[in-house]
């Protein structure tokens, strides 16, 4: 019997912030991958190794998490003033199905260098030293984004001493604005309110902050759904019980947020809605070691992605976050301390991190004009990814 042999497709392995994944530019993919489609998602899904009915993504470059089971398409812009158009894929890990719904806020850091090193931004914006601002265009949610990256010598400036917490080694830092950041062309609030009472049979009742900035994002609070909120990723992902609680939990607020119109949507569309709980500053030992005071942060935060606790938080989650503490009232702010606030620090799993964020009251309705926070990237490998010539 005679097999396909592999074929080979340019690529770069980047990490950006606290998530890493395969970028390709699209005129390197395959024709028949360079469209939406099926073509596209076997390519990708092949790439990460998915699915696995074993969860490890061995025979693939993703490594078995929602933070690295992630690929990215860059391009030429198609929009009037932008750099690149960035398009962002969730890969299911166990499931046959790539996720195109929402952003990676932690990925967005790396495209404007990786979109400098691949030729893809004019050679007359690229300082020989200073700042490169790139303008991108997120084509998921149809958002701009900012990446500030430094350059040295005409050539991006990745070694440095930001420290962000959730990445071992430092880097030089990329500051990332997300402008107009709430995800979609409906409300910020998308029922209309601040606090809601989320209703899940079977569950419980609990209060709810739903809102759609830069992902949507359903946030509780921990103490109210029986946590601390100092918990690491080992208290909730080693209780299967309690993952089912938190994903009916997100489906009934994927339903209420208009995002689905039936609870077995939510299945395909694991990367949208985030579930997160807050409370208010607490002291605990972060997963590196690192011991965090009560006065070392604002709040306390604790969010689920693709079903797991995320190991310190999706970047996407953290411009919700910034946005939500903004706004006087949500669960956010409340746990913040309340009051008016344009930027919080915020306590995650692996540490501290700190947030921006503006938002005004406009005829009723609350708009959020920017969220900013800084993030780092770093180019790890660069050649070619191998798969089977009749993956797709």
């Amino acid at each position: 019997m005679a097999f396909v042999p592999q074929i080979k497709v340019p690529a770069t392995y980047m990490r950006g912030g606290t998530s890493k994944g395969v970028f390709f530019s699209l005129t390197d993919l395959p024709e028949a991958c360079q469209i939406p489609g099926e073509a596209r998602d076997k390519l990708l899904m092949r790439v990460i190794g998915s699915p696995d009915p074993y969860g490890a993504q061995i025979d693939g470059m993703g490594a078995a998490t929602s933070s690295t089971s992630k690929t990215v398409i860059i391009s030429k812009s198609t929009q009037p003033d932008h750099d690149v158009d960035y398009l962002f894929g969730q890969v299911a890990i166990d499931r046959a199905f790539v996720d195109w719904s929402g952003n990676c806020g932690n990925l967005s850091a790396a495209v404007g260098p990786f979109a400098i090193h691949a030729g893809l931004v004019d050679p007359a914006k690229i300082p020989e030293n200073g700042i490169c601002e790139v303008k991108i265009w997120q084509a998921n949610i149809k958002k701009t984004i900012i990446g500030k990256v430094q350059i040295t010598n005409g050539q991006v400036q990745e070694t440095g001493d930001f420290e962000l917490d959730g990445v071992t080694f430092p880097a030089a830092e990329i500051e990332v604005s997300f402008l107009d950041p709430a995800d979609g062309e409906g409300s910020m609030f998308p029922t209309g309110n601040l606090v809601d009472d989320l209703e899940v049979p079977g569950v419980g009742t609990f209060k709810a902050t739903m809102i759609n900035s830069g992902i949507p994002t359903i946030f509780l609070n921990a103490e109210e759904i029986g946590y601390e909120g100092t918990e690491l990723r080992e208290a909730i992902n080693n209780d299967p019980a309690a993952l089912e609680r938190f994903e009916t939990m997100r489906a009934h607020g994927a339903m209420k947020m208009g995002l689905i119109k039936d609870l077995k949507e939510a299945e395909t569309r694991q990367h949208t809605p985030k579930i997160a709980f807050v409370s208010k500053p607490k002291a605990y030992t972060a997963s590196s070691g690192k011991e965090i005071g009560t006065g070392d942060v604002d709040l306390l935060v604790r969010a689920l992605s693709m079903g797991k606790l995320h190991h310190a938080m999706m970047g996407t989650a953290a411009v919700a976050i910034a946005t939500a503490a903004a706004v006087p009232g949500t669960l956010v702010n409340l746990a913040a301390g309340g009051g008016e606030r344009d930027a919080v620090r915020f306590g995650h799993p692996s540490g501290t991190l700190r947030v921006g964020a503006k938002a005004e009251e406009v005829n009723g309705e609350w708009t959020a004009k920017a969220a900013n926070m800084s993030r780092s990237a770093r180019l790890m490998m660069t050649g070619c990814v191998h798969l089977p010539g009749d993956t797709f």
